[in-house]
């Protein structure tokens, strides 16, 4: 559809998915441009006929609502994953086997495995779906900064309470203060002389914009589109009429609705979730191979045949029941590989780290999100709010001297709305002299601001920067002559403010406009005499200024000389960065001498603002302040801290450049005097370069300013690509996008929007970036810890493998049940597992350069060690079934006492061929409190094994808790990191036993697991079997220490300078 005539008035407009409608830029046209190009006149707006068939082409003002993924598909994606198909197909396996087997005796045991792995896989299902769906709040967040209603002309009518979700390209809408701007548009006309939006969260300006309806350059940056207002920002200041340009997904915070979308479609597992889906796609390998040997080794049992005269084999016999209980070995070794304890283990010491880093500040929302800090590379922190306070406070101070040629500077102290935040520098001890007076009066009467309390935290009620000159007030103190006790309201938080209002009175207002750049009042004090009291930017008010007002308040001729000192100052000032203010006021008011109210003849003068720049002249020049958005206290210790650790510090920011640059010099992003030319880009200049990723990996801080949010995904995105771990900073609407494409996504929890906390995996209560830091600290300590109980589930696993290989390559009965298996992963190996997660931390945590996201979690020494480790296990469960079979006593513990019959070890490896034996007879033997008799001697080797099996997990279970102190510390002994140093694992190791004992005592317990009680004697046996487990690994850490000095050494050398 194109572009069409004025016939009858009306003119076809673009589809709003158009690429033509794009390329009209109604900031950079005139108004009757505009309103040619839309087909109205603001006088009367849009006909009902017009607005219905728009409605047609661009549907209602609102942002498309995404399909989300249906429960099913989430829940499918759960199982996406290699360990929990090796569990599915485990557990099905399992459960269809226990089917078979269902009428015998061992019903209830054959059940509880497969079940508790189906509970296992149901509990996984339900915390990623939960996890996921949380993803979906962000957009929903970011309807609800939406207006809902407008005033809107139509058909030559004013309609006051249009829903806004029915606005079209073409309305005219009016703005007035306090109003929520409910989509894109032009502005036509100013009602009042000024107008002011917050628009911060959108675009990252840490003031209120003054707007416009002149035409700005059609390359400007959302910042630089003066004459333009965007939905979802709040007019503090005026009104005016708008032209409707965007609506719905087509204006920026549709926009950043559709990055939002993007960016979530782009999120990517954590460097943990990484490393444990690759350790499962081995895990996959080791145990097909495995089974598939314990399948050609034990092909003799259930299948066997005869050679024919002619050497080919015949004759097969196939015996399916031995067919089938070696395939319940080759499950029991799928169950006994894969650490199913170890999502439980992780979720936990996650939620650990949750507590802890919530003790200091740091909310986080996504669980994987605490190790992925760990090991963060770069943080891209936005600047207003986060590496400074947000709020707007006087750092410096001008006043006149004692002669027209001197100057005094004070010092102001203070980054926050609170009065009692800081002093003044310097300040004279005995009280005001006529020029501080002066300035204080004009800074609390020229003034509409207020300061509010609410718990600990102070906000300002109207402009900022007034509001920092009345915090200013309260920190120069009481006028002359004035005391507290005068106070009507002692809980007034501005107490000299409110003095100062009741000893002049406020009687009419010259409001700021942008053309005189300056605000004034006129005052009546008791007297009866009027004053006029003026603030603005300095230049105005100097230029309007004929005299100035001195230390002992007499009033000089102010010269040339003194202009130059008081601008001399003024760049100074400006050149760090300060928002300066000048003061003036004029005591000769001709014809407002006598003015007190609307019935004054002279009032008729205030109704129209071009006289107020002749009203505000032959001022009296008092002073200038210096104001800024100050950076936080704690932040430049925090930046040295990420230096130290090897993390880069990005700052993104959509202020201007001037105000950044200034900011990250006083933080420590750069230095002092550090030549910034190549660090420092606007987000356009960035978003111009050849080669963007060279810019990027600059080893130094880096600014970039002025920055849209499509830059800042831009930065991440690159980041990202070049291997870098990154964390985003950010509060408004504008960081949404990036806050959820970044790594770790972090919201402001006081300043921060509900859009920008939805979309974050991590919320800064107190909005600080040291917080940020100490977080990071702690993600690495969780993350060390973590390995600890990785490496120790995993070498218990490798353990578990080997007893099963070993039983079936040796060829003796089943010594351990899957169900067993199931019961140590889980429930015996995970308090401890869980224990080394409060392993203390590092001292030198925070020193070290961040670990590449693709690090191993285990390299090839660990490896080499754990599968030493896991021998012995296997070797030590096997070696004492194999004990209690064929020893009546072992290194002098007799095990004869329960009269169990002994047999050779060629009987115990040949027992399936137990039927074929003669003169084979066993004796009763007692099993706790029952005793087993046998009718058919071969179950000696089946339900006869009850009481080895016993001593086989026993085994096991001891060897684990052992084996948890050898996780204490990677490679360091447990004579200089005692079991004592962490004694939640010793509590955890007592809790271990305890269940397990729980298990051998409780006959219900008993007979579900297949075990029975052992006796004094055979614990002593399981003990003296499976201490050595420390032993081997202190040998094996004492050679992987050596070794480690030895290759520090070698390196010492080859890097120490020849002396020749």
């Amino acid at each position: 559809m194109g572009r069409g005539g004025q016939e009858n008035g009306e003119q076809e407009i673009l589809s709003p998915r158009g690429f033509s409608r794009q390329k009209f830029k109604a900031w950079g046209k005139e108004i009757a441009e505009c309103e040619k190009y839309f087909g109205v006149n603001k006088k009367t707006g849009l006909r009902s006929i017009d607005v219905e068939k728009r409605h047609l082409i661009y549907g209602y003002n609102d942002l498309e609502k995404h399909e989300s993924p249906t429960i099913w598909s989430l829940i499918l994606d759960q199982f996406n994953d290699t360990l929990v198909r090796i569990l599915l197909v485990a557990a099905v396996v399992s459960f269809v086997l226990a089917w078979c087997d269902g009428g015998n005796d061992k019903e209830i045991t054959a059940f509880v495995e497969p079940l508790v792995i189906f509970l296992i896989l149901i509990v996984n299902a339900i915390v990623g779906v939960w996890q996921e769906n949380n993803a979906e709040k962000a957009l929903e967040a970011l309807k609800e900064i939406q207006s809902e209603h407008a005033t809107v002309t139509r058909d030559g009518k004013k309609i006051q309470s249009l829903p806004a979700k029915d606005l079209v390209p073409g309305d005219i809408v009016e703005l007035k203060v306090g109003d929520k701007v409910p989509a894109d548009m032009r502005v036509l006309q100013l009602i009042s002389s000024t107008l002011r939006i917050e628009q911060g969260s959108l675009t990252g300006e840490s003031a209120a914009v003054n707007k416009t309806n002149k035409t700005v350059p059609e390359d400007s940056d959302i910042q630089g589109k003066r004459c333009m207002v965007f939905a979802g920002t709040t007019v503090v200041n005026g009104n005016c009429i708008c032209l409707v340009t965007q609506t719905g997904m087509e204006t920026e915070i549709g926009k950043v609705h559709e990055q939002i979308q993007e960016a979530s479609l782009c999120e990517e597992d954590t460097p943990l979730k990484k490393k444990l889906n690759q350790f499962g796609e081995t895990l996959t390998k080791i145990i097909g191979v495995t089974c598939a040997l314990v399948w050609i080794i034990n092909v003799k049992y259930f299948l066997t045949w005869e050679y024919n005269e002619t050497g080919w084999p015949s004759n097969f016999k196939f015996s399916f029941e031995k067919c089938t209980y070696y395939f319940e070995i080759a499950v029991a070794l799928a169950v006994a590989a894969i650490p199913e304890g170890l999502p439980a283990v992780i979720t936990a010491c996650l939620a650990l780290g949750t507590r802890k880093m919530a003790q200091k500040n740091a909310l986080v929302r996504k669980l994987p999100s605490v190790e992925t800090l760990g090991c963060t590379t770069v943080i891209c922190s936005d600047k207003t709010g986060t590496l400074t306070t947000n709020q707007m406070a006087v750092a410096k101070l001008v006043a006149i001297g004692s002669n027209v040629d001197t100057l005094r500077s004070f010092k102001v102290d203070g980054t926050t709305y609170n009065p009692f935040d800081g002093k003044i520098l310097d300040w004279p001890t005995d009280g005001l002299d006529a020029n501080l007076q002066m300035i204080a009066k004009i800074c609390a009467l020229c003034n509409d601001a207020d300061i509010a309390q609410s718990e600990l935290k102070y906000t300002a009620h109207g402009i900022p920067t007034e509001a920092a000159l009345k915090v200013l007030v309260e920190k120069m103190g009481l006028p002359e002559g004035s005391k507290y006790d005068e106070l009507t309201n002692e809980n007034d938080l501005l107490r000299c403010c409110q003095l100062w209002n009741e000893h002049e009175r406020r009687v009419a207002s010259l409001e700021f406009d942008r053309d005189r750049k300056s605000m004034g009042v006129i005052v009546t004090s008791h007297s009866g005499k009027n004053s006029l009291l003026v603030k603005g930017a300095v230049e105005n008010v100097l230029e309007r200024s004929t005299k100035i007002q001195l230390l002992d308040g007499s009033v000089l001729e102010l010269d040339q000389n003194s202009r130059k000192l008081i601008l001399d100052a003024l760049q100074e000032m400006s050149t760090g960065a300060l928002r300066c203010l000048g003061f003036a006021y004029k005591e000769e008011l001709s014809e407002f001498d006598t003015y007190d109210g609307e019935d004054h003849p002279a009032h008729a003068l205030l109704l129209d603002p071009s006289n107020y720049s002749s009203i505000e002249s032959n001022l009296i020049f008092v002073g200038l302040a210096g104001l800024r958005d100050p950076p936080r206290e704690e932040v430049y210790n925090a930046i040295s801290d990420c230096r130290a650790a090897g993390i880069r510090v990005i700052v993104i920011t959509g202020d201007n450049k001037n105000t950044a640059e200034a900011v990250c010099h006083e933080i420590g992003v750069f230095g002092p005097n550090e030549d910034i030319t190549s660090k420092s880009l606007t987000g356009k200049d960035f978003m111009g370069l050849d080669d963007q990723k060279a810019h990027l990996r600059q080893t130094c801080g880096l600014l970039f300013s002025r920055a849209e949010p499509g830059h800042k995904q831009e930065i991440v995105r690159l980041l990202k690509e070049d291997g870098e771990v990154v964390a985003m900073t950010g509060d408004g609407v504008n960081d949404a996008p990036a806050l959820k494409l970044a790594d770790i996504g972090i919201a402001m929890g006081i300043a921060g929007t509900e859009v920008a906390k939805e979309s974050s995996d991590m919320v800064l209560s107190d909005d600080n970036f040291s917080t940020i830091v100490a977080a990071i600290g702690e993600g690495r300590s969780i993350y060390n810890n973590m390995k600890a109980f990785i490496r120790y589930m995993i070498s218990s696993n490798m353990g578990e493998v080997a007893s099963i290989f070993l039983t079936a390559a040796l060829g003796i009965p089943e010594g351990l049940l899957p169900v067993q298996l199931l019961w140590v992963n889980l429930v015996t190996d995970g308090p401890p597992a869980t224990a080394l997660g409060f392993n203390p931390p590092d001292k030198d945590v925070m020193k070290k350069p961040p670990r590449r996201s693709d690090d191993s979690l285990i390299n090839a020494w660990i490896l080499f060690r754990y599968m030493i480790i896991g021998l012995y296990v296997g070797l030590a469960t096997v070696g004492i079934f194999i004990i209690w079979y064929t020893k009546g006593s072992f290194l002098g513990i007799d095990l004869s006492g329960d009269g169990h019959t002994l047999v050779t070890y060629s009987q115990l490896s040949n027992w399936g061929q137990c039927s074929s034996w003669t003169n084979f007879t066993v004796s009763p033997f007692t099993a706790g409190s029952q005793v087993l008799t046998f009718d058919n001697p071969c179950d000696y080797f089946l339900g006869g094994k009850v009481k080895a099996m016993t001593l086989s997990l026993s085994v096991l279970v001891a060897i684990e808790m052992f084996n948890s102190l050898n996780a204490l510390s990677e490679d360091g002994s447990l004579v200089t990191m005692p079991p004592w140093v962490n004694p939640w694992l010793l509590l955890a190791m007592s809790v271990s036993f305890g269940l397990h004992f729980l298990i051998l005592y409780v006959p219900f317990l008993a007979q579900v697991f297949g075990i029975v009680p052992l006796n004094l004697n055979e614990w002593l046996l399981v003990l003296v079997v499976a201490f050595p487990v420390i032993l081997i690994d202190e040998v094996l850490k004492f050679i992987g220490r050596w070794t480690s000095e030895l290759q520090a050494s070698s390196r010492k050398r080859a890097i120490k300078p020849k002396s020749d």
